[in-house]
């Protein structure tokens, strides 16, 4: 099948996002793992088959020349962050929609998934970037906390949930999903906040999570440091100073 790939809708350092009238197109760089993006279009086809979540349909896994491509359903409307950024005096409202949709996903289990300590365990055994006293200190850390098998997004941000014009929401890029621990989730979208420079918001956030949810703010700030040692393992060089900061293995008081 030919793709019309001349509306680029956004761009990565591993892919470029393309609209083709109804299609989503994620088109991979050359190179990129063909197991990696097998198994990112399986996780997204087992969340679909798996859930009654409102989630891009996923078409086909093609090459477009020598490039890999993942085909879902291209979904109208406008992401979350955006609305939050137009009406600020909306802020509240999009929040509490925002933790209630997470709340959706974390209530939901898919069996097949990977599980996220198994995922963050390797990560963390196979840093180059942190040193052998902290790695151990966060490994002791994962290993006590407990085994649990909520859908977790992995990425669940407000660009993340597309918002269409009747109010339906879609929640989009399922690349990370795995199966753990909710406090493991919300700690990962404290930490997206607060790397964009909303400190504020993502105080808020976890303040709303923990009430909506009943879950100790503590319990979720245990996993802060884990999740920014794991992101830390990307290698990213504008984000290592900032998360060597939140890698922490002293207890929050």
């Amino acid at each position: 099948m030919e793709y019309n790939l001349n509306n680029e809708i956004a761009s990565r350092k591993t892919k470029n996002v393309y609209r083709d009238g109804d299609k989503t197109i994620k088109l991979f760089v050359p190179n990129y793992s063909k197991a990696n993006i097998l198994n990112e279009a399986l996780n997204q086809a087992r969340v679909e088959e798996g859930t009654d979540l409102n989630i891009p349909k996923l078409l086909e896994v093609t090459k477009i020349g020598d490039r890999w491509a993942i085909v879902s359903e291209y979904i109208e409307g406008k992401p979350l962050d955006e609305l939050m950024e137009e009406h600020p005096e909306k802020l509240d409202e999009y929040l509490n929609m925002f933790v209630d949709i997470q709340l959706e996903v974390l209530g939901h289990e898919v069996p097949l998934l990977g599980r996220i300590k198994e995922k963050f365990r390797r990560k963390l055994t196979e840093a180059t970037n942190i040193n052998e006293e902290t790695r151990y200190e966060l490994l002791q850390r994962l290993e006590g906390q407990k085994n649990h098998k909520k859908l977790c997004h992995g990425d669940f941000n407000p660009s993340n949930i597309i918002i269409k014009e009747n109010g339906e929401h879609y929640i989009i890029d399922w690349s990370h999903v795995t199966q753990g621990n909710a406090s493991a989730d919300a700690a990962r979208t404290f930490l997206l906040f607060s790397m964009n420079k909303k400190a504020e918001l993502a105080e808020k956030y976890l303040k709303l999570f923990s009430e909506k949810s009943g879950i100790d703010i503590r319990n979720i700030q245990k996993w802060v440091p884990i999740v920014a040692a794991t992101q830390m393992t990307k290698g990213k060089e504008d984000e290592q100073e900032f998360l060597s900061r939140w890698i922490d293995v002293i207890e929050y008081q």
